[in-house]
């Protein structure tokens, strides 16, 4: 049986994070801290349960192998493996200066895919900034050079956030997320990261957490990113409220529902994630239904009806 699948998500306790996720979104840990949750994972470092139905109790990818492609849609099914892992991360404190590989080169060295992703800022401090990309093009060179003195912060594209600003970061664009903002991330289906500087902090063994410099040097683009960031995204107006589109690749398709009513959702060729970032909704199906509320997560099935009523703000990603 096929249904919507209501989603308890691993949580994450690194050094970084806040209390945000604990005390708003309703996240359990017994952490002091929780830095991320993996609303939709199907990952080896952290999968989904599922909180409803008769497959309550299992995980994610465990009720995905029972209803194999039909429950994922051929769009989902023709990737090698599950397409996409959400979070919401709490930024209490700035994020290491980053980047992530591109699949050749992750599978080459990693064993796993590359990562492209975007952020959607669902909220943050007065005057909190982020890194994205080169403030202009440098050389390689200059790349290593700058990581040896810590110097590369000079070059660094810093960013104002605001509430609602949407970036889009593909493979090999240098970025760090700063300190007092809370991000709803869309991504492929991969762990893999190379940290460049992590500001000399010390990890919870009292030592300096490892950087990887040598592959940072060989994936990161160098020259400033090519795709608009901000206030970006078409909205457009329905009876039962707005939609905005966030971002659209090949890898995923992610929008923000901004909920005033009753939508309907019939999912085609692929599964549709949906995260509650604030308000409440009821789902309702051919089977039954259910209450979702802020920091809920829900897979629907492809080739599936529903209808979702209430005030809320929801992101949806299909792939």
């Amino acid at each position: 049986m096929m249904y919507p699948l209501l989603l308890k998500a691993p949580v994450k306790d690194y050094l970084w994070g806040g209390t945000r996720l604990k005390d708003e979104f309703k996240f359990e840990s017994e952490a002091e801290k929780v830095a991320e949750a993996w609303v939709l994972s199907c990952h080896k470092d952290g999968a989904c349960i599922v909180r409803n139905g008769e497959y309550s109790g299992k995980t994610l990818p465990q009720v995905l192998k029972i209803w194999g492609e039909d429950g994922i849609g051929k769009k989902a099914a023709a990737f090698p493996y599950f397409p996409l892992l959400i979070k919401l991360i709490d930024a209490k404190d700035r994020l290491s200066i980053q980047v992530h590989p591109d699949d050749e080169y992750a599978l080459k060295n990693e064993g796993e895919y590359g990562k492209t992703e975007m952020w959607y800022i669902v909220d943050c401090e007065k005057n909190a900034q982020l890194i994205y990309g080169f403030e202009h093009e440098i050389t390689k060179e200059e790349f290593a050079r700058r990581i040896k003195d810590n110097t590369l912060t000079d070059v660094c594209n810093y960013v104002p956030v605001k509430k609602g600003d949407v970036f889009f970061i593909s493979a090999g664009t240098l970025h760090a997320i700063g300190k007092g903002i809370l991000i709803a991330e869309i991504q492929q289906n991969s762990n893999t990261t190379y940290r460049v500087s992590d500001y000399g902090r010390l990890g919870a063994d009292g030592k300096p957490r490892p950087l990887h410099i040598d592959k940072a040097l060989d994936v990161t683009k160098t020259q400033p990113p090519k795709e608009n960031y901000g206030n970006v995204g078409s909205v457009s107006t329905y009876p039962f409220g707005k939609v905005r589109q966030l971002a659209c690749c090949e890898l995923f398709n992610t929008k923000l529902l901004s909920l005033e009513g009753m939508a309907g959702l019939n999912t085609e060729d692929s599964f549709e994630a949906l995260l509650v970032l604030d308000g409440e909704a009821v789902i309702s199906y051919a089977g039954g239904n259910f209450r979702v509320k802020k920091g809920d997560s829900v897979l629907v099935p492809a080739n599936f009806r529903l209808s979702i009523t209430g005030n809320a703000e929801i992101i949806t990603a299909t792939v």
